[in-house]
């Protein structure tokens, strides 16, 4: 799976998120055939956090509707919290963090014998519990997003005018600029690349127009659920 597809579909379930409210009460199967074998005992650490690139954007994307599905509707949608459950987002990337992360997913939480959350454990499996994981760790600081915002509709709109008229159009100038703003964008887990809309923009940026408008679309979606 190339970094253009990824970014794709990460772009599109990224949109689909913005209209979803609430998630489904029985737990949804996800789809982790993409993803490398981690063997039957659960670990204590996220093995696609240090897979390689290609692994690591592809678990962000299984994960990516494996938590829309079964997460977000007590975690929040792009795991910001309402209020009703932890924030994701600030749990440690790194062996504590998957550590508190994995027990709760195995085995759910229940407080006074009422289920705060159901055990994902047996129903979801392993695969599914680290890309989930991948996906939240690689979370953007929305405060950070909401701070380029300007600037990000600048390159957006100079991309919907590029993917009608190319000529004069600049790719690797403008995959230069994104890419700088994507290296500046932190995660709020500690984890060293964010899945932000920047990033994802200048991967779909192939010199062609269908490219440049999925770019532009990428930026747009990213901007409307960092509001």
């Amino acid at each position: 799976m190339t970094r253009k597809t990824i970014a794709l579909s990460l772009a599109l379930m990224f949109g689909a998120t913005i209209a979803l409210s609430h998630g489904d009460v029985a737990p949804q199967p996800v789809n982790t055939d993409a993803l490398p074998e981690v063997g039957d005992e659960w670990l204590t650490e996220n093995p696609y956090r240090d897979h390689g690139d290609e692994v690591y954007w592809t678990a962000v994307e299984i994960g990516s509707s494996g938590y829309n599905q079964n997460c977000a509707r007590c975690h929040g949608l792009q795991v910001i919290s309402g209020g009703l459950a932890p924030d994701l987002r600030f749990l440690e990337a790194e062996e504590y963090g998957d550590e508190w992360y994995v027990e709760r997913f195995r085995h759910g939480y229940t407080q006074n014998g009422t289920t705060k959350m159901p055990a994902f454990g047996e129903l979801l499996g392993q695969k599914a519990a680290w890309a989930i994981r991948t996906y939240i760790e690689a979370r953007p600081d929305d405060e950070q997003v909401a701070e380029l915002t300007p600037e990000l509709k600048v390159l957006r709109d100079q991309l919907a005018a590029w993917s009608e008229d190319a000529s004069g159009a600049d790719p690797d100038g403008m995959k230069a600029k994104l890419d700088e703003i994507a290296a500046g964008i932190e995660t709020l887990s500690g984890a060293p690349v964010a899945d932000s809309a920047a990033y994802r923009a200048s991967a779909l940026i192939d010199g062609t127009s269908e490219g440049y408008r999925h770019a532009a679309e990428a930026l747009t979606i990213g901007l409307s659920a960092a509001h």
